[in-house]
């Protein structure tokens, strides 16, 4: 596993050289730059903008420009206040990490207990509210979700607030718990882990129902072994390959599918970041984050694979 694992990282750096290349092109794509929105700009501080961020030089060129300096850890400069993107995203990246991990447990929880309820209640009441939870959690957008938590839950019933993030925004906050604010983390939370709630109870239920109807659940039973154990020991364990199948992709989405729910409730995080770089047309900022994510998205699926063989044994890697 240790050699697969290895090789899996190394695939790393072609494939974010692979998302570089085509992010930076389909950028340049679009008519248009950074500096071309203002139009109270004079020529010659366009031209004096142009030069300092190497816009003004052939596409190739910037191209290998980028390229070279990201090699050296070097993202450039953000062309919206002259900040550094690493610090933007070191600045931001917490926050992020924080909402996505709280989003990924909730519906982890919500979603594994409902589906094993639903499955073990088979045609039974608590079926039908498993069902219909994961059909309203799959059908309802997480912004339609946030706006209707919002409007009860906040304006309504005034128990939670709705904007800015309540959690430390640094890691070295972390050991300044008097400064936080979990009223304004819960709605945000919610709303990122409703739809993956919803098809890891989906995922679950069928997965357990299958389970349920192997022989060696119905030995188990015979020989006597108390439901508890059946459930937890026999049955969970065995369910469990398919839900981590789709807790992949989920976890990758809750991370980089926090685009709308950051901006939505003014979190400061990576995905707003890379909200105002799009509608600023940063191209340093919004090549960063891209990377960024990229770089997420193939950690989560080689965290996924590593997962499958400690769930079950007859799995070996390479």
């Amino acid at each position: 596993m240790t050699t697969y694992a290895i090789r899996r990282v190394l695939w790393v750096l072609p494939v974010l050289w692979a998302v570089a290349t085509l992010t930076f092109f389909l950028m340049h794509a679009v008519p248009g730059g950074p500096f071309t929105q203002d139009k109270t700009l004079p020529d010659s501080v366009n031209a004096a903008l142009n030069r300092r961020y190497h816009f003004d030089e052939p596409l190739y060129k910037q191209y290998g420009y980028y390229l070279w300096n990201a090699s050296h850890g070097d993202l450039g400069l953000s062309v919206k206040g002259d900040h550094e993107v690493a610090d933007v995203i070191r600045r931001t990246w917490f926050v992020t990490f924080q909402l996505g991990v709280l989003g990924l447990l909730v519906a982890a929880v919500v979603g594994l207990v409902l589906g094993t309820l639903s499955a073990l209640n088979h045609n039974g009441p608590l079926d039908y509210l498993g069902v219909a939870f994961a059909t309203i959690g799959a059908s309802v957008p997480n912004f339609i979700m946030g706006s209707f938590l919002v409007i009860f839950f906040a304006i309504n019933l005034g128990w939670f607030k709705t904007l800015g993030w309540g959690g430390p925004l640094q890691v070295s906050d972390i050991f300044h718990a008097s400064a936080y604010d979990w009223r304004k983390d819960v709605i945000p939370v919610a709303a990122v882990s409703a739809l993956p709630s919803a098809f890891i109870a989906r995922v679950t239920r069928a997965s357990v129902l299958e389970v349920l109807s192997q022989d060696y659940i119905r030995t188990a039973r015979a020989k006597g072994l108390r439901e508890q154990r059946v459930v937890l020991r026999h049955t969970l364990k065995n369910a469990m390959i398919p839900v981590l199948t789709v807790m992949g992709p989920l976890a990758v989405n809750l991370v980089t599918g926090s685009f709308i729910v950051e901006t939505m409730f003014s979190i400061p995080g990576v995905g707003r970041e890379t909200i105002n770089a799009v509608s600023a047309r940063d191209y340093n900022t919004i090549m960063g984050t891209t990377l960024f994510y990229a770089f997420i998205v193939t950690m989560a699926s080689l965290f996924v694979d590593l997962a499958y063989a400690v769930v079950d044994p007859r799995i070996r890697y390479r």
